[in-house]
């Protein structure tokens, strides 16, 4: 008996060791929103790599609310996590989360969207400028050179909105197309098709649009549809539905990212990070063209 009670002891006490230096291994991503399939995708692509090598992932979504991201990582920083991965709301207003981390000593990571200030350790992203010039000079390809096109732009002060429309508007100069609008729609499917609706109405000889995410380019969808015209779009993400609409002819084509590439690749880093390691302050997830 007195065997027993020792083996079970030390049973417990083991159980209690594994459970507390399990407690100890925590990160945390924090999302901009979780409305979008683009960053329910990133958030799966994390959650696979974490349980692989053995951590537990808080998700918390900042509902594209610069002030519920402040307090997201105030939290995290009270909960003592290890390592915070966050994708911003907005380039200039995650600063001060950032900032906030570092004084806790919580190394942070950005994932697609990067930060203006505060000490980030590494940023994982595809290279929006690129992807920008890459949808532009698709339009040029099967419109023509003097293309006349209209661009929806993402969320005003995203670090991918900027570089998306930076690296469209290089394309367009290096050709003859003629940009008859260029408005936000917020990465949002209705604003989408709502802002779609009334630049239509302004520019009914408008050939082709690019949308700064799939979800504008679905929505964009919607509203050329409903016109009965003949306008080609490109979108910018490789989502799900995205790429099912251009398998259907619907959407010319898709600037693919990896986003469960990217969620993956951020605990990745992350676990080089806390481990002492060396990592690369920016980590590139290749892009590519998809179409029908």
């Amino acid at each position: 008996m007195k065997k027993l009670a020792t083996l079970i002891s030390a049973a417990l006490l083991s159980s209690t060791v594994s459970v507390s230096a399990q407690a100890q291994d925590t990160m945390a991503i924090v999302l901009s929103t979780l409305n979008n399939p683009f960053f329910v995708t990133m958030k799966d692509g994390a959650e696979a790599k974490a349980k692989e090598l053995g951590y537990e992932l808080i998700v918390l979504d900042s509902q594209n609310d610069p002030s519920k991201e402040l307090s997201n990582i105030e939290d995290l920083t009270v909960r003592g996590v290890k390592a915070i991965l966050i994708n911003p709301t907005d380039s200039d207003a995650v600063s001060n989360a950032i900032r906030m981390a570092n004084r806790s000593n919580i190394p942070v990571l950005t994932l697609d969207r990067g930060a203006s200030r505060g000490d980030v350790v590494s940023h994982i992203a595809s290279d929006n400028v690129v992807g920008g010039e890459m949808a532009g000079n698709y339009i040029v390809e099967k419109v023509g050179m003097k293309a006349k096109v209209i661009q929806l732009e993402g969320i005003a002060g995203t670090s991918a909105a900027r570089e998306r429309g930076e690296g469209f508007m290089n394309a367009v100069k290096g050709s003859e197309m003629d940009v008859l609008a260029s408005q936000p729609a917020d990465f949002d499917r209705t604003k989408g098709l709502n802002v779609m609706e009334n630049l239509l109405a302004a520019n009914p000889e408008v050939q082709a649009v690019f949308a700064q995410n799939d979800e504008m380019a679905l929505g964009a969808l919607r509203a050329v549809q409903a016109s009965g015209k003949d306008v080609m779009i490109v979108g910018f993400d490789g989502t799900d539905d995205g790429i099912a609409a251009v398998k259907r002819g619907k959407l010319s084509a898709t600037i693919a990212q990896q986003p469960d590439l990217i969620g993956a690749l951020g605990i990745e880093t992350a676990d080089q990070v806390l481990k002492g390691m060396a990592v690369e302050e920016y980590i590139p997830v290749p892009l590519k063209v998809i179409t029908e």
